[in-house]
């Protein structure tokens, strides 16, 4: 069993953990309190503080996570002690059961939607001479299959609002955020669900770039009439990358005229970008305002947790075998987009597929090395401290501190064994980094981990992890 862990699990309370009763929820409260004494702070708030109760029925406690990978953590490491408190507080408990609870669930099987009766086929509506006046829509990219974490919940919120809404609650509805952070998925979700509901509707999905061409084509052939009628008629406008039109001023002000028409008309806009309104340098101030009138969500660069979140789903339903410490290194060293991870993804099952191998740490170093950011400088004693303290979810701070609970003291002799095997420092020289301490300790912390190693499976899995991050 694990002595400590360093994810965070970020699931808030909700409306359902309210389904037990007041005498279960007074039990769970003491058994949770047993629990974080037992564990300690860290790891209870770790992986235990989020969990929701759901009731006590026939003899089983049910509990529920958002999370894949705390369910299976919980249930892998913490099912015993859940099961031996309840039944101390409760001796009619047999069972204790975490289940995954998470909102957007992946579907996988499903039929495209273009198979489904009653959906039209993309694109979705076209001109007069026949050709395509939106893009086309990406199948794969719906709500069923879109990762829920804390960087994009109020964006995925938003996005669900306008997707199920007949009338706009909010106008315009503005997504931002970096690149392969999930913009255009949630555009595609959008028009994708809105067709589901209601085909009839006229939805128009296109790139700022697309829209721009075509309005150029209309000037060119004298047909901007028709052009006009084109856009202002749909139900739905939605504009990608609303970005590239900035320092463009005719089509800003062909935009703006048809912006206009539509919120007049009560139609609903949604508009993606990479930077808020506000910050669009080379926007015509008249066109900030009008895309700051309705909603304006972020989505923040991902977690690790929403990045482990993802990996999971990929590899599931790609029905990739790809083992838990191989997701946790590539979510921890690939940390730019969701695109750059997923393409990540896609080429270790390739390779794995084609040479018939396993996908190990070690093949991800020989396929990603390209991805994996190299160090040449020598591995320092402070970056050592940092992982490690990362890795466990503690402070940094505490490598110096003289805190002796084992949540603390183990991480510490981790990084103490490291500081000995990564660098040229003497017991003396590592003992002066944390905290001044006495070589004899240093000593002691390096011959600790070397016996714990030999014995623990989880301990010396979690060396060989944080000595992979630090050397990539």
């Amino acid at each position: 069993m694990s002595w400590v862990d360093n994810k965070q699990n970020q699931t808030s309370q909700t409306p359902s953990s309210m389904q037990a009763d007041a005498h279960v929820l007074t039990k769970w409260t003491r058994v949770q309190d047993r629990l974080r004494a037992d564990l300690g702070d860290n790891i209870w708030r770790s992986w235990i503080k989020g969990l929701d109760i759901y009731g006590l029925e026939q003899g089983t406690v049910m509990l529920g996570s958002g999370s894949s990978f705390v369910t299976a953590r919980v249930n892998s490491q913490y099912a015993d002690r859940l099961r031996m408190y309840w039944q101390a507080e409760d001796a009619s408990v047999r069972d204790v059961k975490v289940n995954h609870k998470q909102h957007i669930p992946v579907m996988p099987e499903k039929p495209s939607l273009e198979t489904e009766p009653g959906i039209p086929s993309a694109p979705l509506v076209k001109s007069d001479s026949g050709d395509e006046l939106g893009g086309i829509l990406d199948q794969r990219m719906t709500f069923d299959n879109f990762i829920v974490g804390k960087p994009n919940e109020l964006a995925y919120a938003a996005a669900m609002r306008a997707a199920e809404s007949d009338v706009p609650s909010f106008n315009p509805l503005f997504l931002h955020g970096g690149v392969g952070l999930g913009k255009t998925h949630l555009m595609h979700a959008i028009a994708w669900h809105i067709r589901r509901r209601d085909p009839s509707r006229k939805v128009v999905y296109l790139s700022a770039e697309k829209f721009m061409y075509r309005f150029i084509r209309a000037l060119r052939y004298r047909d901007t009439m028709q052009f006009k009628e084109q856009f202002r008629s749909v139900d739905v406008l939605m504009v990608d990358d609303v970005q590239f039109i900035s320092g463009k001023d005719s089509t800003q002000e062909e935009f703006f005229h048809t912006f206009n028409a539509l919120i007049d008309q009560n139609r609903q806009i949604i508009l993606s970008a990479d930077k808020s309104p506000t910050n669009l340098n080379g926007m015509e101030e008249r066109l900030k305002s009008r895309l700051n009138w309705g909603m304006v969500a972020d989505i923040h660069p991902t977690t690790f947790e929403l990045r482990l979140g993802i990996l999971q789903a990929r590899a599931e339903l790609e029905k990739i075998d790809l083992p838990h410490k191989v997701m946790e290194y590539l979510a921890h060293k690939i940390t730019s987009n969701v695109r750059e991870l997923e393409g990540a993804l896609n080429r270790l099952s390739a390779y794995a597929s084609l040479f018939d191998v396993p996908i190990t740490i070690d093949t991800v170093h020989e396929v990603l090395s390209d991805l994996l950011r190299s160090s040449s400088a020598q591995i320092s004693i402070d970056a050592i401290q940092r992982e490690v303290a990362r890795y466990f979810n503690i402070r940094q701070t505490e490598m110096h501190s003289n805190r002796r609970s084992r949540n603390i003291v183990r991480p510490r002799q981790i990084a103490m064994y490291l500081a000995k095997n990564l660098t040229n420092c003497s017991y003396p020289q590592i003992g002066s980094r944390f905290g001044d301490r006495d070589h004899t300790t240093v000593m002691h912390a390096v011959r600790k981990i070397e016996d714990m190693m030999t014995e623990d499976r989880q301990m010396a899995d979690d060396v060989v992890m944080i000595r992979s991050l630090l050397s990539t």
